[in-house]
């Protein structure tokens, strides 16, 4: 019997590329609703709890009520939203940090945030390491595709004049700075400035360390084996050597659900910089959502996904 699928939101950016990445598939079933009862909330309500697996593709206060319409102590959720990312009794989406066990077994899953995918990704093996202490105050840069920040933001861009690059959260307080210390298990907030570029999806997640001033003085070497070691199993996340020349473009993996993170350091070992790149809507997003359902419907974990 296949697993049955609702994705509440399916119009959405991040709905629809999960619908593409599960189209065709004989081990699951997708419910779907029709245009007149997308809105329609006892439409959405009976679609929900006849579901195996909710997948939420809303804003934040919508997707906390989707939940609040569950009925059943069956139904499993997938949230891509913001609004459990940090709540008590969510798991966290990513299997390759939390452990895919915990996924699994799961009745709650948040997604995690683009941004966050790549900044976790790189510091919490290196604060679980040693090598990054807890309290350590980190900065990240990153910049995005445009198709992150939404319809909104796609149609701006899209449909008339727009800038090539331009940086925002400018008062530093964007949504995902919770997430990205908690997740990372740090005890203060990093300095994140993230900016969008004109260009439909991508991404790239940038960490300076400074090696010279961390306890113990690790080697740029030292901590991208901590990272290898971390990841050494892992179907979709790479640990690489370089990166095959002098610049990493921000579409470097645009329209796959692949993670590569990279350690970048000087001659002289006395500073680093940690590196993500992936795609905003895939591992960022859509495949992330598609990695927890798999690991969850007791399938193949990488099934569907753009590898």
């Amino acid at each position: 019997m296949s697993v049955r699928v609702f994705i509440d939101g399916a119009a959405g950016t991040t709905g629809l590329q999960i619908a593409e990445r599960l189209a065709g598939r004989g081990d699951l079933s997708l419910l779907t609703l029709d245009e007149a009862q997308r809105k329609n909330d006892a439409a959405r309500g009976d679609a929900l709890n006849a579901a195996d697996i909710a997948i939420l593709c809303l804003p934040d206060e919508a997707a906390r009520q989707a939940v609040s319409l569950i009925r059943n102590d069956r139904t499993r959720v997938i949230d891509a939203s913001t609004a459990h990312r940090v709540a008590p009794g969510w798991t966290y989406g990513l299997p390759e940090v939390v452990g895919r066990e915990a996924v699994a077994s799961a009745t709650r899953v948040s997604s995690p945030g683009c941004y966050p995918t790549g900044f976790v990704a790189l510091v919490m093996p290196l604060v679980r390491a040693g090598l990054v202490p807890a309290d350590w105050p980190l900065s990240c840069n990153a910049v995005s595709g445009y198709s992150g920040g939404g319809k909104a933001m796609i149609a701006d861009y899209e449909t008339g004049p727009a800038p090539a690059w331009r940086t925002y959260a400018l008062g530093l307080d964007h949504k995902h700075v919770a997430e990205m210390r908690e997740r990372s298990g740090l005890t203060v907030s990093p300095i994140f400035a993230p900016a969008v570029v004109n260009l439909y999806s991508g991404m790239v997640v940038d960490v300076p360390l400074p090696l010279h001033a961390l306890p113990g003085r690790p080697t740029a070497d030292a901590v991208r084996d901590a990272l290898a070691s971390f990841y050494d199993r892992s179907p979709i996340v790479r640990v690489l050597p370089d990166a095959e020349g002098p610049t990493l473009a921000v579409e470097r993996l645009a329209g796959t659900d692949r993670l590569d993170l990279f350690v970048f350091g000087g001659k002289d070992d006395t500073q680093a910089r940690l590196v993500a790149v992936l795609d905003n809507l895939g591992k960022g997003a859509s495949g992330a959502a598609v990695q927890s359902l798999n690991l969850m419907a007791g399938l193949p974990e990488t099934a569907g996904l753009r590898l």
